[in-house]
């Protein structure tokens, strides 16, 4: 559905994209995901057509973005970082203005536009300006304005950035009946848990290149990191744990804990509260340390994705 081949582009001599290309599949919902100044939203704009490339090619459902420019924008639906409204506009008319700009009939737009301030609970608000809208209602308001002419594409860069959970928890609702529709969606996110809970792939940006992509799934698999079993004990001398450490190939002893490291920690944890009986050391807790986005991020760019 969308494939990005050898992007370039640079700012005053800083080069924000090195030549990355990724292809994302008809129906997918891809997350970007990095740093902010890794180049995220660079690579979203000139997806998007917002932003010229000094070089590269994007492909959009088999159109070349820049020699099939009308053709491909009536693909795509933007949903971008800032909010896109009039204030002293209603709802109403900020999706007319974006409607017809998307070159929706009246007819069918009247029918649209309907349709979105339902999905979004906004039909009873309809007629109030929106500078009177709450952050969450204008970033809901900013998603509906890019599904009137019903596209095949969506972008969303980072869409419930600084929104109340009510307002979030409808966005997520609504994209995630898009997806189990056939939309496919390229979504940046700084909030871990939305990029494992909605992204069939994801790819990880850092300064201007992919440094990593695949399934959750992969990128764990891919990733040289362990999970850890941290077992903290009560009335056990320090011989005995260090006993328990020593017969454990990667483990670390601190005070009364020792973190247990593995690849799979349900087989090892069987290992390690036998081992800790057959000891004499009694358990008082277990913590387990999973692999995740986060982490796994952290492993590959050394920063927090809030930097």
């Amino acid at each position: 559905m969308i494939e990005i081949k050898n992007l370039r582009k640079s700012y005053n001599g800083h080069e924000a994209l090195k030549g990355i290309s990724f292809a994302i599949q008809k129906g997918e919902f891809y997350g970007l995901l990095g740093p902010n100044g890794a180049g995220k939203t660079t690579t979203i704009s000139i997806m998007s057509s917002i932003l010229k490339p000094d070089s590269g090619e994007v492909i959009i459902d088999g159109m070349n973005l820049d020699t099939h420019p009308g053709q491909a924008k009536q693909l795509i639906g933007v949903v971008p970082q800032e909010i896109a409204l009039y204030g002293d506009l209603t709802a109403s008319e900020n999706l007319h203005f974006w409607g017809g700009l998307y070159g929706v009939s009246n007819s069918e737009l009247k029918k649209r536009s309907e349709e979105v301030l339902h999905l979004f609970g906004f039909y009873d608000r309809r007629n109030d300006n929106v500078k009177t809208y709450s952050g969450g209602m204008k970033r809901r308001i900013n998603i509906a304005a890019a599904l009137l002419h019903q596209p095949k594409i969506l972008f969303m860069d980072e869409p419930t950035v600084g929104i109340d959970p009510q307002s979030r928890n409808l966005i997520f609702e609504v994209i995630e009946k898009l997806h189990k529709e056939g939309m496919t969606i390229v979504y940046t996110t700084h909030y871990m848990e939305e990029a494992e809970r909605f992204c069939d792939r994801i790819g990880i940006i850092d300064n201007g290149q992919i440094i990593a992509e695949g399934t959750l799934k992969e990128l764990k698999s891919n990733s040289a990191l362990k999970e850890v079993v941290v077992v903290t004990y009560d009335h056990a001398n320090e011989s005995q744990l260090k006993e328990i450490s020593a017969k454990w190939p990667d483990s670390n002893l601190s005070e009364n804990k020792i973190s247990f490291y593995a690849t799979d920690v349900q087989s090892a944890l069987s290992g390690i509260i036998s081992g800790s009986g057959q000891m004499g050391a009694d358990i008082s807790n277990i913590e387990i340390q999973r692999t995740n986005l986060e982490t796994i991020f952290l492993s590959l760019t050394g920063k927090q994705l809030r930097d």
